[in-house]
């Protein structure tokens, strides 16, 4: 029986221990410095909300992992001993594997400010992050202003926590607007305003020189790079992006870039060593996917792959159609296939854009201007059925086709008012087609 260990306790760790335990009677054992029991990290924000306990965000019960005969081992890894085959901790303890599995997940982005290690300062990532904020901002008595540097999607979820608490914050987006480098300009300008109107103090154009102390040690204040303006401050959340956790690997002599290098059976360098999830990097990117992938269900996906390898179906990473999805404070946004920023668009690339004349929604859609193949959407305030999208793009579709049949993608409740025909009409008019717009179809949608 062979003892498979897993550092990490997070998606994609839990989701390998879970299907080795399937497929086989290996001996495994989870080792993590974080938590006790995995929890839905994305669920953090809502603890703090108030919209749920911590223990609601955990999917198993405690009694699960001794059920599943899953051992934990709680403690910090110092380094990885590979020609010994064994785990060195921090306190000096040391754990053997007969085969290992990295999954430690990332860390936040720190770029050397001064004074970015004070008390006060966190990241919006750990369970340790959460106690942090609620012991630095309680409430807007205890925390006058928060100050968020970095405008990815943990920025605006940090940002909107700390609103629903009535904390006056101010972000600092070292883009000319909010995540540009991402999505295209008409949706980018629309979330500026709509977090100008949640009353969050939003800085473009602006990076952070240095976080500043009080005799205490705490955070008093941070200075503005480009102004030297000083923004009083209890509370700075760092969410500059995130770098795979993996400096006790240095000395291992297991091949590192910025993540662990892993092939397309997410194996490393040493034999019956792997990475998954967030610390993962591919030695070649698939597709158009970055190499390193910190998304959710890739973790997940990763965690199932890696499972049935180890169980003796050796199998490769496919992740299929890169979708995500995401919330920026009142508007839900989801993208299924390619639709990349100006910045990004490739030769053959042409966008076809649609906007709510009042509302926050809008679409775009993003096309090969040459064979009007369908490359992918971006929706905003209008909810779409990932598997509609997937099957559209699986079997390359035409713009035309994914907009004669639009009604078929439309996921929202029933009485949200239905913005397809204008979507199609805008097409029509700027391209010079005669498309019609089919009726929802559950025959159509259900029979794939």
């Amino acid at each position: 029986m062979e003892h498979i260990v897993i550092i990490g306790n997070g998606i994609s760790g839990v989701t390998a221990a879970r299907h080795i335990r399937k497929n086989s009677d290996n001996k495994i054992t989870i080792v993590s410095a974080e938590t006790k029991y995995f929890f839905s990290r994305t669920a953090l924000m809502y603890v703090y909300m108030g919209h749920m306990k911590f223990e609601h965000t955990q999917p198993y019960e405690n009694w699960f992992w001794e059920k599943n005969r899953i051992s934990l081992k709680e403690g910090l890894v110092s380094n990885v001993d590979t020609d010994k085959k064994q785990l060195n901790f921090s306190n000096g303890e040391t754990l053997s594997f007969d085969r290992l599995i990295i999954a430690t997940g990332s860390k936040p982005n720190k770029f050397g400010w001064p004074g970015q290690d004070l008390e006060g300062v966190m990241g919006m990532y750990h369970k340790q992050d959460l106690e942090k904020l609620e012991k630095y901002a309680p409430n807007n008595k205890a925390c006058n202003r928060a100050v968020i540097v970095g405008g990815g999607l943990i920025g605006i979820e940090l940002a909107e926590m700390l609103r629903s608490r009535k904390i006056p914050v101010t972000f600092l987006v070292r883009e000319d607007s909010f995540w540009n480098g991402v999505l295209p300009a008409q949706e980018s300008a629309m979330i500026n305003d709509h977090i100008k109107e949640h009353h969050i103090d939003l800085r473009l154009s602006t990076n952070l020189k240095e976080i500043k102390s009080d005799e205490n040690g705490r955070v008093k204040s941070i200075i503005i790079e480009e102004t030297g303006e000083e923004i009083p401050c209890n509370v700075v959340g760092l969410t500059a992006g995130v770098a795979p956790n993996i400096d006790f690997l240095k000395e291992s002599g297991i091949e590192l870039g910025r993540g662990v290098k892993v092939n397309r059976f997410l194996e490393t360098n040493i034999p019956n060593i792997y990475a998954i999830g967030d610390c993962a990097e591919q030695h070649e990117a698939i597709g158009q996917r970055r190499n390193i992938e910190a998304v959710w269900y890739t973790g997940r996906m990763m965690g199932e792959t890696l499972a049935q390898t180890i169980c003796g179906n050796k199998t490769a990473y496919k992740p299929g159609h890169w979708f995500n999805s995401a919330k920026f404070l009142d508007i839900e946004y989801q993208t299924y296939g390619w639709v990349f920023s100006e910045k990004g668009m490739k030769e053959n690339e042409a966008y076809f854009q649609w906007k709510h004349p009042n509302e926050h929604k809008c679409i775009t859609i993003s096309f090969d201007k040459n064979t009007k193949l369908f490359l992918g959407i971006n929706t905003f305030g209008i909810r779409m059925r990932h598997e509609i999208f997937d099957k559209w793009l699986t079997e390359n579709k035409s713009v035309e086709h994914v907009l004669e049949f639009l009604s078929d993608a439309n996921f929202d409740p029933e009485f949200f008012k239905l913005h397809e025909a204008e979507i199609v009409a805008k097409f029509n008019q700027e391209n010079n087609t005669n498309i019609q717009l089919k009726k929802k179809s559950w025959k159509r949608i259900f029979s794939h």
